[in-house]
């Protein structure tokens, strides 16, 4: 299955709902050019639900880190949740479940970006 992915916003959160399968850097183009454009406008929050994401590889987590560090330079944050168990295994082997904030439900991960 493709990557694919459809953004909501919550308050000052933008929310991208990841679909498919996450492994290669031109997929997400459009996705990264959507947070550049959220941060130019003021919205360094950024909440991904990883729900409905099957499989990322190197690549894809090499995203998620151009995502977080585009925001914490602009002063904002990311949140991931809904983690399936494989790639849960995944941050944890490569250590990025410490650097990125990890919650269980979008609920958590949005009372989280609203600290």
């Amino acid at each position: 299955m493709l990557f694919q992915y459809k953004t909501t916003s919550h308050d000052d959160i933008r929310i991208f709902q990841l679909f498919g399968e996450l492994i290669d850097r031109e997929q997400s183009k459009t996705m990264v050019d959507e947070v550049i454009d959220a941060i130019a406008k003021g919205n360094n929050k950024v909440l991904l639900n990883l729900k409905d994401l099957r499989y990322i590889n190197s690549s894809g987590l090499n995203v998620l880190i151009n995502i977080l560090t585009k925001c914490r330079k602009a002063g904002g944050d990311v949140a991931i949740c809904y983690v399936n168990e494989k790639n849960k295994e995944l941050l944890i082997i490569t250590k990025l479940d410490s650097i990125f904030n990890v919650c269980e439900t979008q609920e958590d991960a949005v009372a989280l970006l609203n600290k």
